[in-house]
């Protein structure tokens, strides 16, 4: 048991929920390499930092042996997952589908072993199913196990419209598990639901059901929402390394451990070290650093890392930018906030007046660099590091 308990360790790592933990003890003890699936529905054409945590967990299951079942979604992707949404997801064309999905594949092996990936669309076998087999499968499920689901209960309750297809979206997940004989599913907490379905198809089919492991949603770089590219406060995985390491850097000194938790490689014990080094008296922007440049050289190399290093002490040490800047978190509404005021609102001018002509005079820096735009709008999700004159500095989330 001894090895079981130390695979255990790692795949509980970060997560947020294990089901059924006994069951997956028994398929551990077959010895046998476990078929680990996780579904992205190619929605966009970059994934982000948040979409790597299930990445990383998958990561650790090819760590211990096991067989990565990358799905790609190209079939319910033209659905559109509801999880989480309080409307009805526009689908995707065919095409837009296939162009995501490309550029998913070429980004997932920064992270995963090759060797150990199997890519698989999902529309290989739900084309295939066709009509009869959907309403078949249709009817594996009820209109009151749907509403149990949080997200489809608040919108009926709200009279908010839910569209058929919607329902039809977990059934598809779920029966993405059956035709992949999945021993263990990845999802976020969001996805508990869809997870659980799969379990219930595969015991109609005539499978052992497969596990089920949660993983936290990430935090954006506000520190509130998930992160998301539609509200701006993400990390996309392909962008320049600098702005990687930048809004690494941006990020709060209490989230900077949540990133550590669920996207560093480094062991338990060496962040524990870490976490202890910063009570000790160690500057929380040192491992910050260590963080950023983790993160920049496993989607740009080593060489980018220290480069980005190099320009972000260039633009902001040497500006004496000071370690504990005040945070202040903003309202963004819909619309987002001016910059003169969010200038005002942060206390770093008395009045929008004063803040567009201190932006004129250019003694306003944004990020390090001189800001000159004085119609910018900063939109819900975006942190960015503000200065006005030599010795005021604010650190704002606008929410």
């Amino acid at each position: 048991m001894t090895d079981i308990t130390a695979s255990l360790e790692l795949i509980k790592r970060g997560a947020d929920e294990l089901l059924i933990e006994a069951d997956l003890v028994e398929k551990l003890k077959t010895g046998r390499p476990l078929r680990v699936k996780a579904g992205f529905d190619p929605t966009a054409p970059d994934l982000h930092l948040g979409h790597t945590v299930l990445i990383n967990k998958l990561r650790h299951f090819q760590e211990l042996g096991h067989q990565v079942l990358f799905l790609i979604g190209d079939f319910t992707g033209m659905i559109g997952d509801p999880s989480g949404k309080n409307t009805t997801r526009p689908p995707l064309t065919r095409e837009q589908v296939l162009d995501n999905a490309r550029t998913y594949q070429d980004q997932v092996f920064k992270i995963l072993d090759p060797a150990k990936t199997e890519v698989c669309f999902n529309s290989s076998w739900m084309e295939a199913l066709g009509a009869s087999g959907m309403i078949r499968l249709a009817a594996q499920h009820t209109v009151a196990r749907m509403l149990e689901r949080d997200d489809f209960s608040k919108r009926y309750s709200a009279q908010q419209p839910i569209a058929i297809h919607e329902f039809l979206y977990p059934l598809c997940q779920g029966y993405d598990s059956v035709a992949l004989k999945a021993d263990i599913e990845l999802g976020g907490t969001d996805q508990r639901f869809n997870l659980l379905v799969g379990r219930e198809l595969q015991k109609h089919y005539g499978q052992a059901p497969q596990c089920v492991l949660t993983m936290p949603l990430l935090e954006g770089l506000d520190g509130v929402n998930k992160m998301s590219k539609s509200l701006g406060n993400y990390i996309g995985i392909y962008e320049p390394p600098n702005e990687i390491f930048g809004k690494v850097m941006s990020i709060s000194d209490d989230l900077m451990w949540r990133y550590y938790d669920l996207l560093s490689f480094r062991g338990a014990e060496e962040i524990k070290g870490l976490r202890e080094a910063i009570v000790g008296g160690r500057n929380p922007r040192d491992v910050k650093v260590m963080l950023a440049q983790e993160l920049v050289a496993r989607f740009h190399g080593q060489a980018a890392a220290g480069a980005a290093l190099e320009d972000f002490e260039a633009r902001f040490q040497r500006n004496a930018i000071p370690d504990d800047i005040p945070e202040v978190s903003l309202p963004g509404g819909v619309e987002g906030v001016s910059i003169s005021a969010v200038l005002k609102q942060a206390g770093l001018t008395a009045s929008t007046s004063e803040a567009l002509r201190m932006i004129d005079q250019g003694g306003v820096r944004l990020n390090g660099d001189k800001l000159s735009e004085k119609g910018l709008v900063l939109k819900a999700g975006e942190v960015v590091v503000l200065q006005v004159g030599k010795r005021k500095f604010a650190r704002v989330s606008v929410v």
